[in-house]
């Protein structure tokens, strides 16, 4: 299955103080620079970064390799749905068969969580359509077959980005809390 990541790191994070694709990790290290990394380590071909709020200081932070492409939501003020339709719209002429949908404030989401969730996509292909779980609670990442990509760009919309399209549909739990708790960061004390 040809797997591509899909970073979701448009939003101006208002509730942190400044978009989250700009916050630093206490290494000094770029949470969206992070974030692409793991991606490729999880099993990703490459990765879509999608940007809204600050995109000119978040694409210089990011590598220069031919891996890592860049689509930016015009609508980025909308919520998670509109970073999460660009995204797919801009990955609809791949080859891919699925993307890897991954937030770039989920500071202890690593390469193991991403490819266990891969993992458990691989039998259904295109079709696929896996969500990562922490102790039973839904979260990201979650693996979109190209099959749904149509239906999520459809019915995305807000911050709930695909939450209405995967609770109507069959979606394959996968397991992580034994990885990781899948929290995300949202205010400054959340560092």
């Amino acid at each position: 299955m040809r797997t591509v990541g899909l970073l979701l790191a448009a939003g101006a994070g208002r509730r942190m103080g400044r978009p989250k694709a700009l916050l630093r990790n206490a290494d000094g290290e770029p949470f969206l620079v992070r974030a692409v990394g793991r991606l490729r380590e999880g099993g990703c071909l490459r990765v879509m970064v999608v940007l809204g709020a600050g995109v000119d200081e978040a694409r210089l932070l990011l590598p220069g390799s031919g891996d890592v492409e860049v689509v930016v939501a015009e609508d980025w003020d909308e919520g998670m749905g509109a970073s999460l339709r660009a995204g797919l719209r801009a990955l609809d002429g791949s080859d891919a068969d699925a993307a890897l949908v991954s937030l770039v404030d989920l500071p202890d989401v690593d390469a193991a969580v991403l490819r266990r969730v891969v993992a458990a996509g691989e039998p259904a292909g295109a079709r696929a359509l896996v969500r990562a779980t922490y102790d039973g609670r839904p979260g990201h990442p979650v693996l979109i077959g190209r099959g749904h990509w149509a239906g999520v760009v459809t019915t995305a919309h807000g911050d709930r980005g695909a939450r209405g399209y995967l609770a109507s549909h069959d979606v394959t739990t996968c397991e992580c809390g034994d990885l990781a708790t899948g929290r995300d960061v949202d205010r400054p004390e959340d560092l």
